[in-house]
């Protein structure tokens, strides 16, 4: 007896032709994307800061872009875009692609407290950005033109509580971690004072310096060199305690306004979807920076600490840091107006 053969149904044959040449088209797609991420980068890296030049992240971002352009092989194009407390320049790192050529700079203003006062404000940093790493920690401070006319903090909240609304202060923007900070001191002192937004840490201190507004509520880093420079008097700064570079200026805590007591972060984040290979490669990138004693020394040297944490480290601290600043904006109801 012949054996009996048969043959696969025509359609049958069809399917597993058209799945073959689907593996096939998808493999071809797949290398392309794999060897991009490998070369990765293979052109100049554009680092967003979204405030103006002068202030707290744009020292941070240009301390180490000549330390990772090192590390990667390509040039780091610090680019200033600032604008609402932030939220422009990080607007615009929301719309890039995700192949790792636009990266940005993350502060607590861009991340939680601004997100937490604008529902509105055009990204959700819980799912429109890439964590890759947080930089740095940096204590804030209050200060004042040597024209206030007070030096420590206890004349300074007399002077504030004795003509309510006389006073007003400067920060970084409407939303940003000065200006909810400054509302949250507010609420627990009872002292009113008025709020002037600027279009980042830089322009706020020129015209605090120039006597223009007479209080600014900045990040250290950026309002020391005023301060060393006795152009501008610090009265008491937010940091888990007193800072060898300011010994005899109190913390939050020690005048009673523990909550206040909240440092600032420095990190580098992508737009969403950025791929493994990129954030891993980036953040590399910053630790090997960081690992350079002269970047090292200049952060550190601003009163700011390193914190050099994993992708998934920084992610849950964003989550953490919008949940708190969402929480002063219900109980202290503040509002962009």
């Amino acid at each position: 007896m012949i054996p009996m053969t048969s043959s696969p149904h025509p359609l049958r044959r069809a399917t597993a032709a058209a799945l073959g040449a689907a593996a096939a088209y998808a493999g071809l797609l797949a290398a392309p994307a794999a060897q991009a991420q490998a070369s990765y980068p293979a052109k100049p890296v554009r680092l967003i800061v979204p405030f103006a030049a002068g202030g707290t992240t744009d020292i941070i971002a240009r301390v180490l872009g000549s330390g990772m352009a090192a590390a990667l092989g390509q040039p780091v194009v610090v680019d200033n875009k600032g604008g609402a407390g932030g939220a422009l320049g990080t607007q615009e790192l929301a719309r890039q692609p995700a192949d790792g050529y636009v990266l940005g700079m993350a502060t607590v203003s861009t991340t939680a407290a601004g997100p937490a006062i604008n529902p509105k404000v055009g990204y959700d940093p819980a799912t429109d950005l890439t964590p890759i790493i947080n930089v740095a920690a940096t204590p804030n401070v209050i200060a004042v033109h040597p024209g206030f006319g007070v030096r420590d903090y206890k004349g300074f909240a007399q002077a504030l509580k004795s003509q309510p609304g006389k006073y007003s202060y400067a920060t970084a923007g409407t939303g940003s971690i000065g200006h909810m900070q400054m509302e949250l001191f507010k609420s627990l002192s009872g002292i009113f004072i008025t709020h002037i937004p600027y279009r980042g840490s830089g322009p706020a201190l020129n015209d605090t310096v120039a006597g223009q507004v007479p209080i600014v509520f900045d990040n250290l880093p950026s309002a020391l060199p005023f301060i060393q420079a006795g152009r501008l008097v610090p009265i008491v700064v937010a940091a888990p305690q007193r800072l060898p570079q300011l010994p005899g200026v109190p913390t939050f805590k020690e005048v009673g306004l523990e909550p206040v007591n909240r440092m600032a972060y420095y990190g580098i984040v992508g737009p969403k979807g950025l791929p493994k290979a990129v954030v891993d490669k980036v953040a590399t990138s910053v630790r090997q920076a960081a690992d350079k004693p002269d970047v090292k020394k200049r952060i550190e040297d601003t009163g700011s600490q390193l914190i050099l944490n994993t992708p998934d480290q920084f992610a849950a601290q964003l989550r953490a840091e919008l949940e708190v600043y969402k929480r002063v904006v219900e109980t202290q109801r503040l509002t962009l107006e």
